[in-house]
C-alpha cells in the first residue's frame, strides 16, 4: 500500500476553474434538408447554410438556389421584404440565410424559403471554369477531370459518388454482419502477390520495393488469425493500357474467408453482398438513383457457368471464334454478358474454372482436372468486375506449385511461414469498385466513376 497517495484532497486551481471542455458534437441552429423535411416548419423562420448554385432574377422576384451536401434549397428574394439586395450576391458565394418555410411542390424537395436575411460567408476569387448549374455538364470528360473539385459540385455528377459510397457502405455493413474483421494492409512491399512485370518499382531506403497489386498475401495470412477478413483500399497496376476500362490505381473491395467447404461459398457470399447492397441503394440512395435514372439489377439469383462451356455457348450462338484458349477477351466477355441476359434475364454471371495457366500460383487446382482451377470471375453486363476463388492452404502443395512454376520464394518468407504453421481451407475475392460503379450507373468509361483517375497520362489533380 502506498502511504499518503491522494491523502490530501486536490484543490481546483484558478486555471482549472477557467478551463473549457469539449463534450461532443452539438446541434447547430442551421438545418439540413432531411431535418427540415422531418419537422413541422410551415410558416416558421429557419436558418440554412449553403453555396449559391444559381440565381434567377425575374425582376419582381428572384430565385436563389442553395447547394448543400444533401441537395438543393430554393430561396425566394422579394425586393422590399428581404433585408438585402440580390445585386450583392453571385454564384459560388457561400452564405447563411434566414427565411420563412413554405411548402411548394414545384421546388426542389417540395419547399422554399421566403428570405429575410442573408450573410455572405465567403466569395469566389474568380469566375467558375464550368457551368455547374446546368442539369448536365455539356463539356468533355477531360475538362471535367481537369476541374474535378468544381465539376462535382453539379448534383448529377456528384450523385455518382454517392452511389459509390452506397456500394462501399453495403460491402462493409454486409461483411461486418457476417463476422468479418476489417484490416488495413501496407501498400509498400518487397514482393507482389500477383507476380508479373506490371509493377510500380521504387527505392525504399536504398532497397528495391514495389507498390502492391493486391492485398492477397496479407489477406491470406490474416485468415489464420481472424478467420474472415476484408479491406477496401487502393491497388496499383503498372499496365500500359489506355482503354475505357483500365486504371493504374483503383479501389479494390477484398475479402478472404476461412473454413470454406468449396469456392462456391465465396460466390454465395458475394451474391449476398450484392443483394444487401442493392436493397441499401434502393432505400437510402433513392434520390441519387432517380437523378441518374438508374434501374437496379435483379440479384435474386446469379447463374454460373464453366469457363470452357461459356466459350462454347458464345461461339455457337454468335458464330464467333476467339483465339485465346486460356482467358476471355473483352469482346468475349461482352457476348457472354449478352448471352446470359438474353437466355436467363440476368445482368450478372459467374464464370468458373479458369485455366490454371492464367491464375496465380496460390489458386487451388481442380482435383478433377488440374489444368483448371477452383476460381471464378463475376461479369456484370459484359465486364469482369470480380476475380476470386479457393486458395491452396496446404504448405507442401503450395511449395510444389511454386517449384512447378519455377518461381523464387525470396520476399515471400513471411507469407509462406503462415502456411507452415497451419491454415484453414479458405478463399476470397477482389471487386473493382470503379468498374462496378461504372456498370451500375451505365457509363462507358471507368474514369467517370473514379474520383481522381490515375492512368498513363493523368497524375493530377
Amino acid at each position: 500500500m502506498l502511504r499518503g497517495f491522494f491523502s490530501v484532497p486536490l484543490k481546483k486551481s484558478k486555471e482549472h476553474k477557467n478551463m473549457e471542455f469539449l463534450t461532443g458534437a452539438v446541434q447547430k441552429e442551421d438545418l439540413g434538408i432531411a431535418e427540415i423535411l422531418a419537422g413541422d416548419y410551415e410558416g416558421k423562420n429557419i436558418k440554412v447554410k449553403g453555396a449559391i448554385h444559381t440565381i434567377r432574377d425575374m425582376g419582381e422576384v428572384a430565385f436563389i438556389v442553395l447547394r448543400r451536401r444533401d441537395g438543393l434549397v430554393q430561396c425566394v428574394y422579394e425586393p422590399g421584404k428581404s433585408q438585402f439586395s440580390v445585386d450583392d450576391l453571385k454564384e459560388a458565394d457561400t452564405v447563411e440565410v434566414c427565411g420563412t418555410y413554405k411548402s411548394d411542390d414545384r421546388s426542389p424537395n417540395g419547399f422554399e424559403l421566403r428570405l429575410d436575411t442573408i450573410i455572405i460567408l465567403s466569395e469566389p476569387a474568380e469566375p467558375m471554369p464550368l457551368q455547374i448549374n446546368k442539369w448536365k455538364l455539356n463539356t468533355s470528360l477531360e475538362a471535367k477531370l481537369n476541374n474535378r473539385a468544381v465539376a462535382l459540385r453539379n448534383p448529377r455528377e456528384r450523385a455518382t459518388f454517392r452511389i459509390q459510397e452506397g456500394i462501399t457502405r453495403g460491402f462493409r455493413d454486409f461483411l461486418y454482419n457476417n463476422g468479418f474483421t476489417e484490416i488495413h494492409t501496407p501498400k509498400l512491399g518487397a514482393k507482389s502477390a500477383e507476380g508479373g512485370a506490371n509493377l510500380f518499382k521504387l527505392e525504399y531506403f536504398h532497397r528495391p520495393a514495389i507498390l502492391q497489386q493486391s492485398p492477397q498475401f496479407y489477406k491470406q495470412m490474416m485468415v489464420g488469425v481472424f478467420d474472415r477478413v476484408f479491406e477496401t483500399a487502393p491497388v496499383f497496376r503498372a499496365e500500359k493500357h489506355n482503354t475505357k476500362r483500365h486504371l493504374n490505381e483503383y479501389t479494390s473491395l477484398d475479402f478472404e474467408m476461412g473454413y470454406i467447404d468449396g469456392f462456391e461459398d465465396i460466390m454465395e457470399m458475394e451474391t449476398g453482398f450484392l443483394q444487401y447492397t442493392m436493397e441499401l441503394l434502393k432505400t437510402s440512395y433513392a434520390k441519387e438513383l432517380e437523378l441518374l435514372k438508374i434501374k437496379l439489377p435483379d440479384v435474386t439469383s446469379i447463374p454460373r457457368v464453366r469457363f470452357d462451356e461459356a466459350k462454347q455457348r458464345v461461339a455457337e450462338k454468335y458464330n464467333r471464334q476467339f483465339r485465346n484458349p486460356f482467358d476471355l477477351e473483352p469482346e468475349e466477355e461482352v457476348l457472354i454478358g449478352q448471352y446470359f441476359k438474353e437466355e436467363y434475364g440476368s445482368d450478372f454471371v459467374f464464370v468458373t474454372h479458369y485455366p490454371s495457366k492464367k491464375r496465380p500460383f496460390y489458386a487451388m487446382d481442380d482435383p478433377a482436372d488440374e489444368t483448371y482451377t477452383l476460381s471464378f470471375d463475376l461479369l456484370f453486363r459484359g465486364l469482369e468486375i470480380t476475380t476470386g476463388g479457393q486458395r491452396i492452404h496446404d504448405y507442401n502443395k503450395l511449395m510444389e506449385k511454386i517449384a512447378k512454376r519455377g518461381m523464387e520464394t525470396e520476399g515471400m518468407e513471411s507469407y509462406l511461414s503462415a502456411f507452415k504453421y497451419g491454415m484453414p481451407p479458405h478463399g476470397g475475392l477482389g471487386i473493382g469498385l470503379e468498374r462496378l460503379t461504372m456498370q451500375l450507373i451505365g457509363e462507358d468509361n471507368v474514369r467517370e466513376a473514379t474520383l481522381f483517375p490515375r492512368d498513363l497520362s493523368r497524375l493530377e489533380p
